[in-house]
């Protein structure tokens, strides 16, 4: 390599040449417990998973993401809920919540952390679309900290007032109302869908 130049896979500090990660071998306990990802199952879940989906919720609230859920809600809308369980437990859960009669909205996306970077939430993000779309909804929203992931996904990023059923069912009752520092994510899922700041009127009094 000529002097001076510049090789960031061997010369940086504490990182692994390409060469060196290509040969070592996987960590089997690792495999082991992350198991392959075709014993995955996608299932709808039933009042009997509310236990399930709450701890998973729980464990990961402390990431900072996550909104607090009660266990008697999520057994009242268990059916709007979408499991990826693998030996009879729940590693990801996902949330399909009505707003109006046209918007539904992604919540409690959640993926346990030994099975992430696997694809398992844009899997989940997939279902939620296409029951979106079989339940007659014609845009698909989601609210987070980090839009990075919902912008592959092929959301794009709008102002808050885009989406006044999200203000009027919950953000006027939300402790930070106004001081939200959320993305708001939509996806449209027809062609009729189309979002105009023009013709949004915003619910916020």
């Amino acid at each position: 390599m000529p002097r001076g130049r510049y090789d960031p896979l061997t010369t940086q500090r504490g990182r692994t040449s390409l060469a060196e990660r290509q040969v070592r071998p996987p960590d089997r306990s690792m495999l082991e417990e992350r198991r392959d990802v075709t014993d995955l199952v996608f299932r709808m879940a039933t009042e009997a998973d509310a236990p399930a989906i709450h701890a998973l919720i729980s464990a990961h609230q402390a990431e900072g993401h996550l909104l607090p859920r009660q266990i008697e809600e999520l057994r009242r809308h268990s059916s709007r809920f979408i499991v990826c369980d693998v030996a009879d437990q729940v590693k990801a859960c996902a949330e399909l919540a009505p707003l109006s009669t046209t918007v539904a909205e992604v919540r409690s996306l959640v993926v346990a952390s030994d099975f992430r970077r696997v694809g398992l939430a844009a899997r989940l993000v997939g279902e939620m679309r296409q029951r979106a779309r079989q339940a007659g909804f014609r845009t698909l929203c989601a609210f987070t900290h980090d839009a990075r992931f919902f912008v592959r996904q092929n959301f794009s990023i709008v102002p808050h007032t885009w989406v006044p059923e999200k203000i009027a069912t919950d953000c006027h009752s939300c402790a930070l109302f106004r001081r939200c520092h959320q993305y708001a994510m939509i996806l449209p899922l027809s062609d009729v869908a189309r979002y105009k700041a023009s013709n949004r009127h915003a619910a916020v009094a």
